[in-house]
Order: C-alpha cells, then sequence, then structure tokens
C-alpha cells in the first residue's frame, strides 16, 4: 500500500522525465550523433586543442642532433621490420634488417626529427602525407614509430645512455602516442565551446540529482523509509 500518494506519483512524474530525457540523449539528433558521442567528441577535440607538445619536445629532440647511436631492436616480425627501417633510413640512418631484428647507427636528433615531423603531420590529420612518404598505413607508421621508440629506449638503458634513453620515451608518450589517439580529430578551444561545455557539466550534476530525488521520493511515498 502506498503510504504517500502525493510523494510517490511526484517521485514517478520525475523517473518518467528521467527516462524520456535519456530516450532523447541517445537519438541520433545532435548533428547526426546521440548525446553521449557529440559529448565524446566534443571533448576529445577540447582536449586535442590542449596537447601540441611537438614544438616544446623538438627544442629537446635538437639537443641531440650531431649526437651518433647504435640501437638493436626487436620487432614483432620482419614484416614490421621492413617498414621500420623505412622510417630510420628517412631520418638519415644506416638500417640492417635481418628477420625481425633492426641494426640501426644514425644521428639521434635526425632519427627523432623525422619522428616529430611525422608525428605533427597526423596531429594536423594529414596521414596522406605519412602514407604516401612510406607506401603503407598512417595509422601502421606511428605504430611503428611507438615500437621502435620503445625498443629504442629499451636498448640505450642497456648501454647506460640514460639522456638518450629520456628524450626517445618523451618522444613516445608526448607526440607519438598524442597523435595516433587524436588522429582525424579536430581540434578545438574550450573558449570557443564554452557555453555547451559549462552546460553539460551542470546538466550531468542535475540530472543526477533528478534521478537519485526521483528514486527516493518512490521510495518514501511507498512508505519505506531509512532509520538509524
Amino acid at each position: 500500500m502506498i503510504a504517500n500518494k502525493k510523494e510517490f506519483y511526484g517521485g514517478v512524474v520525475m523517473m518518467l522525465v528521467f527516462i524520456v530525457i535519456l530516450i532523447i540523449i541517445f537519438m541520433p539528433i545532435f548533428g547526426g550523433q546521440n548525446g553521449l558521442n557529440y559529448l565524446d567528441s566534443l571533448y576529445n577535440s577540447i582536449s586535442k586543442g590542449s596537447a601540441y607538445y611537438i614544438p616544446k619536445v623538438k627544442k629537446e629532440t635538437d639537443k641531440f642532433i650531431g649526437k651518433s647511436v647504435s640501437v638493436t631492436l626487436a620487432m614483432a616480425d620482419q614484416k614490421q621490420a621492413e617498414q621500420t627501417a623505412l622510417l630510420f633510413m628517412n631520418g638519415g640512418a644506416l638500417v640492417n634488417i635481418s628477420g625481425a631484428e633492426l641494426k640501426v647507427s644514425g644521428d639521434l636528433g635526425r632519427i627523432l626529427e623525422n619522428c616529430l615531423a611525422d608525428a605533427d603531420d597526423m596531429y594536423h590529420n594529414n596521414g596522406k602525407k605519412v602514407s604516401g612518404k612510406y607506401g603503407y598505413d598512417e595509422r601502421r607508421v606511428l605504430f611503428n614509430w611507438w615500437k621502435a621508440c620503445k625498443a629504442m629506449d629499451k636498448d640505450l638503458k642497456k648501454q647506460k645512455k640514460f639522456k638518450e634513453a629520456k628524450v626517445v620515451t618523451l618522444v613516445k608518450k608526448k607526440t607519438v602516442e598524442s597523435s595516433y589517439n587524436y588522429y582525424k580529430i579536430d581540434p578545438q578551444k574550450i573558449s570557443d565551446r564554452i557555453g555547451v561545455v559549462i552546460f553539460s557539466l551542470i546538466f550531468y550534476v542535475v540530472y543526477t540529482l533528478w534521478y537519485g530525488f526521483a528514486i527516493m521520493f518512490m521510495f518514501e511515498g511507498w512508505g519505506m523509509k531509512l532509520e538509524h
């Protein structure tokens, strides 16, 4: 039996409103996207706008121009080794391929300069330039750079070349990963979409509280209460 009909049915109405809004959120009415995908794309584009570290990282890699290194890199298979060899050769390095293993000798600064150039093109969604440069998929190019940087970091640390390993890791984390994850996303400044951002945050808080109060009113109206 319902103890307080007014409170119970008030909670029911609130729950129905919650469900109607939820259905609207999942409809593709936001530029062909549903609400969740629209906001996900919005926040990705805003975060991309503040994740452009390439010029700053280049200042660090330029310090290693003229610094020669020799590393042995283990790739997943021969195909990846052959693909990755092209990356180093475009950076002026000498590369010897033996199965899935690469032996690379060259100017570390120039190698990383080429890596940053590819990452920069990918960050600006110019993937065709990258794929045309090496003759295979642009995402695969960045993935191979990521694997190569990871292997370089490991080998350089074995050689106790910790400064060189550090800058390689910096390139991998701040540029290669960022450009790969944000590829084909158009960057936006939060100041350009501040109205939508503020509305979405307020809506999230209010919508969550609305659901909570709807549940509370329904149960209290039904006669169920918390006792201490």
